[in-house]
């Protein structure tokens, strides 16, 4: 159960109590709080007005946290990552195995277990981990731009690809009432009434995206940390080593 802010809660019996004082002649009117009171308006707008400003406060801020899961292609990612406009960092799961991004400008790092290396190399048969995997256990490896994999790596670490390829609603766009999301209050539109994915909208500052839940169960995603600095830092010389030949794909 989300906890109802004591602003809130105090601006509600203050509403409730002016209502009771509220007589007409056949006794007490009907009263109730205004949902977009206090507000950034936008709950008070059509569906594609809202989806238009919140791609565009989305777009014009220079950093988030993403978290979630994403299913594409048939296969389950686990997103943990902070976003920025020039670079990002973070986690992500598939499978089983977990490997942490981290991208800097046009750099792209790679960190992960003697495992992951294990399974990549095609091993995982039981075997003792070969000594290319223990030499990338926990290491970062920077992974060449012209690799196959860099694109598809580097897609997990660019703010603007994400949020061009997340932010999006299929179908007839609708709203679907007032929310809260973590404390904030939000205004939800939907896609074919939610066929085509559900998006909370912030009532509370800029209009950012909240919580998203994809179409046909492609995942659930939240969005947070809206416009707060982090470090991208890069890493040691002792912490990176170079994989030697083109990373795997899958």
């Amino acid at each position: 159960m989300t906890a109802i802010p004591q602003g809130r809660t105090r601006r509600a019996v203050l509403v409730g109590a002016m209502c009771a004082l509220v007589v007409t002649g056949t006794g007490l009117t009907g009263c109730s709080e205004d949902p977009d009171a206090d507000t950034n308006g936008v709950g008070k707008l059509s569906a594609e007005q809202i989806q238009s400003r919140t791609r565009t406060a989305a777009g014009s801020a220079h950093a988030l946290r993403l978290s979630g899961n994403v299913v594409t292609s048939g296969r389950t990612y686990k997103l943990d990552m902070r976003l920025s406009s020039g670079g990002g960092s973070g986690s992500v799961t598939a499978e089983g195995d977990t490997f942490q991004l981290l991208r800097i400008g046009e750099e792209l790092y790679l960190k992960a277990d003697a495992g992951f290396w294990t399974q990549a190399d095609g091993k995982g048969d039981g075997s003792e981990p070969d000594a290319a995997a223990d030499k990338l256990d926990g290491k970062y490896v920077k992974v060449p731009s012209g690799d196959p994999a860099y694109k598809k790596f580097s897609g997990f670490t660019d703010k603007d690809v994400l949020l061009d390829g997340l932010l999006t609603l299929h179908g007839t766009l609708g709203t679907d009432g007032h929310h809260e999301q973590a404390g904030t209050r939000t205004i939800r539109i939907t896609g074919d009434e939610g066929d085509g994915g559900t998006l909370d909208v912030s009532l509370e500052g800029q209009p950012y995206p909240l919580r998203l839940v994809r179409a046909g169960g492609a995942g659930t995603l939240t969005f947070s940390a809206w416009g707060k600095n982090f470090a991208l830092t890069e890493p040691k010389k002792d912490e990176t080593v170079d994989y030697g030949r083109q990373l795997p794909t899958s």
